[in-house]
């Protein structure tokens, strides 16, 4: 604006607020004609609108608006804004704005119409001669290489914002009727419309819309992939106010009746497609989210990206982020329609197709975002999807199964790949589920675990354990004495002691105190789980630092988290009464736990990281307080049915291997002790022989240090301080 513009702006508001009785209608009108009369008188269609007037009287008008609002005291409607209504103004600077002329035209009407609903407190939207321009004007927003993003976006946000507080005006938003169908504009044609400012201020059906015409869905959709930082945050966070539009009716209309599921999770597929095949799955494993606000307002300034590729990585889980947050804010069936198109199209459509792959690279890297993506969604709705996707809706029991299931199951692949051939896409599909398990979903136990273990059929009918154990200390030492005699086991028990090495929990803190069966059962399987490995293999004594303390203080942390997660999940107490009936022949412990035992079974044959994971996930299943889950993975007393195994019995098998083994070995305990201080950083890496032999006996004596803590702080808490012993 030029200084004499300017001059005469400031003039002209200083004389409107100090001199109420100026008739403002007539300054109304006046420069509203001064508008139509620029086009009449110019000749030069080539100049600027910012060079002409036309920028302040539309501030002038929107300032007579506001100021005849303020004075009204009542919600009638003043003269200015009949005049408005009635004459069709912001009609008129709709097809003003479309043509561009002046050039620039349109910046000044987007910015015209977002004040004035911004600034006019009394409902408008729900007025023909408001919504229409309005509707056209959305329908100009959105365009390639448009010069307007900035306006278009604080345009959509200011309706966005009407309609959140009102969000009766969404049908006229979206064009349709309350039934999601579009509508003829109005039975109110257009010659009657100058009848009045009352009949032009009545609520009207809104008009239909062609298909080729965009939409605000459709605008807010592209808006949100602008390149301008600013432009996108706005059209996001617009969108973010249609969905949390509390009102179910709304959230129907949104999520049945317009494409805003579909489009939103057609960006995450290609923002996900984007992504290199090539990344390695220990940046993703350590990728820290960035929310999506943050993301989308800054970005990578000033940030190197830390691994090739990050920049497509940010993008996807910033969009993922946002997803999620809109399902965590939306009403249901909002939620469970965007979950459905995500599960679908980026899912089901995009990542279980890479899953199948027979590429290990394209496995791999697909795999390791999958268990990225797990770790950041926190809705229910859409995490639900995720682990339908996974593992499918199944509770029964699973039955023993030669051959692969037939179509292709996306979880039979996935529990295959545990043990596949390539020790990265184990290690990374472990990871996999582990994510899953520290999620708040029950369906996760209940279809990996728990329905095999339902009926207890791993235990020998009529065979005491468990429930049926908790009696006398006597029924306790036939059952250890049956222990001693396991030929994979020698000498573990000789001379009533544990090789040297003190209990972490003592039997008995006082001669002739009477403890309960229940507290000498986990007391007796927490000494067997840290007795269960060879003299010649503990090493954990012999090195500064390597004590129970920390499992300890991590096995409290993690029986917390699954019990928050567990709590409201209804599981029993005790375990369930067997069906002395029941035939335990065919017990099968599940796919899922089959492929750990077997990768336990291998410990001392497999790589240290690998080893690692397994005993991981393995440690975090023990750590749920399900009784049976407890009763099968922390129990060495109980009697299996034939052709059975337990996590316990599958260590004994290992540490007999581990004897026959240790006998070939010489300076046996010399060389652990030296790997392990490699491992802890106290020596210096070295080439050792035998060294995955060395590392696995590590990893057994740590694992089973950590399963007795786990047992341990089960106790209730009193029964923890009356029976802490020394450290083995």
């Amino acid at each position: 604006m030029s200084l004499k513009l300017q001059v005469k702006h400031n003039k002209h508001l200083c004389y409107v607020q100090r001199e109420p009785s100026i008739n403002l209608l007539d300054s109304f009108i006046d420069h509203w004609k001064g508008i139509t009369n620029y086009y009449i008188e110019t000749t030069d269609e080539s100049r600027p609108v910012k060079q002409t007037d036309i920028p302040w009287r539309l501030r002038q008008m929107l300032d007579i608006l506001v100021y005849e609002e303020r004075r009204q005291e009542d919600e009638e409607t003043g003269p200015c804004l009949e005049y408005l209504l009635q004459h069709k103004v912001l009609e008129t600077l709709c097809t003003l704005g479309k043509a561009q002329y002046p050039p620039g035209m349109s910046q000044q009407v987007l910015i015209f119409f977002t004040k004035v609903l911004v600034q006019i407190q009394n409902p408008l939207l729900h007025i023909i001669n408001v919504y229409r321009p309005v509707q056209k004007l959305i329908h100009l927003c959105g365009l390639p290489h448009s010069q307007t993003e900035k306006e278009e976006a604080q345009f959509l946000f200011a309706i966005c914002s009407r309609v959140k507080k009102d969000p009766h005006i969404l049908n006229y938003i979206l064009e349709t009727t309350k039934e999601g169908k579009p509508q003829r504009s109005s039975s109110v044609s257009e010659d009657r419309v100058e009848e009045g400012a009352s009949r032009a201020s009545a609520p009207e059906s809104p008009p239909s819309r062609s298909p080729a015409q965009p939409g605000i869905i459709q605008v807010l959709a592209h808006l949100a992939g602008s390149q301008k930082r600013r432009v996108a945050l706005r059209a996001m966070e617009s969108v973010l106010l249609l969905a949390s539009v509390p009102q179910v009716e709304a959230a129907e209309l949104l999520s049945q009746h317009t494409p805003l599921c579909f489009l939103l999770a057609q960006r995450l597929c290609h923002l996900y497609s984007s992504i290199p095949n090539t990344l390695d799955p220990a940046d993703l494993h350590s990728y820290a989210l960035k929310q999506w606000r943050a993301e989308v307002s800054q970005g990578g300034a000033g940030d190197r990206p830390s691994f090739p590729g990050q920049e497509h990585v940010d993008r996807f889980f910033s969009w993922l982020d946002y997803c999620d947050q809109l399902i965590n804010k939306a009403p249901q069936v909002f939620a469970v329609k965007l979950s459905s198109a995500l599960h679908q199209q980026w899912l089901t459509g995009v990542v279980q197709p890479q899953l199948l792959q027979v590429s290990e690279v394209v496995v791999l890297t697909h795999t390791a975002l999958l268990s990225c993506s797990v770790r950041y969604v926190h809705s229910a709705a859409l995490l639900h999807q995720m682990v339908l996707f996974l593992l499918g809706s199944d509770t029964d029991p699973e039955q023993r199964a030669d051959t692969p299931p037939q179509p292709p199951v996306l979880r039979y692949h996935l529990i295959e790949h545990c043990d596949h051939i390539s020790d990265e896409i184990s290690i990374v599909t472990l990871q996999l589920f582990e994510e899953l398990l520290k999620k708040p979903n029950r369906h996760i136990l209940t279809n990996l675990v728990l329905r095999n273990l339902e009926s207890r059929s791993y235990r020998l009918p009529g065979s005491g354990g468990g429930d049926e154990r908790l009696g006398t200390e006597p029924d306790l030492l036939e059952e250890s004495d049956e222990l001693e005699e396991d030929p994979f086991v020698p000498g573990i028990y000789a001379d009533g002691g544990f090789g040297g090495s003190e209990p972490l929990l003592c039997l008995s803190s006082h001669k002739g105190e009477k403890r309960s069966s229940a507290h000498t059962q986990i007391a007796e399987t927490v000494n067997s789980f840290l007795c269960l490995v060879p003299q010649e293999a503990k090493t954990s004594h012999l090195v500064q630092g390597a004590g129970c303390e920390t499992y300890v203080h991590d096995a409290l942390k993690s029986l917390k988290e699954c019990s928050s997660l567990s709590v409201e999940w209804g599981w029993p107490d005790t375990p369930k009464p067997t069906d002395v009936h029941l035939s335990a022949a065919d017990f099968y412990e599940g796919h899922f736990l089959k492929v750990l035992f077997d990768r336990i079974a291998r410990i001392l044959e497999q790589p240290y990281v690998l080893n690692l994971q397994v005993t991981s996930v393995l440690s975090c299943l023990a750590a749920f307080p399900h009784p049976h889950l407890h009763e099968y993975l922390l129990d060495p007393y109980i009697s299996l049915s034939p052709g059975a195994r337990s996590l316990f019995s599958t260590l004994v098998r290992v540490m007999g291997e581990l004897m026959q083994r240790i006998q070939h070995l010489p300076s046996f305990t010399h060389r652990v002790v030296a790997v392990r201080r490699q491992l802890m950083g106290l020596d210096e890496q070295t080439m050792t022989d035998h060294g995955t032999l060395l590392k696995g006996v590590i990893v057994l004596e740590e694992f089973c240090k950590e399963l007795a803590a786990i047992a341990f702080v089960k106790l209730p808490l009193g029964d923890r301080e009356h029976h802490v012993g020394s450290n083995p």
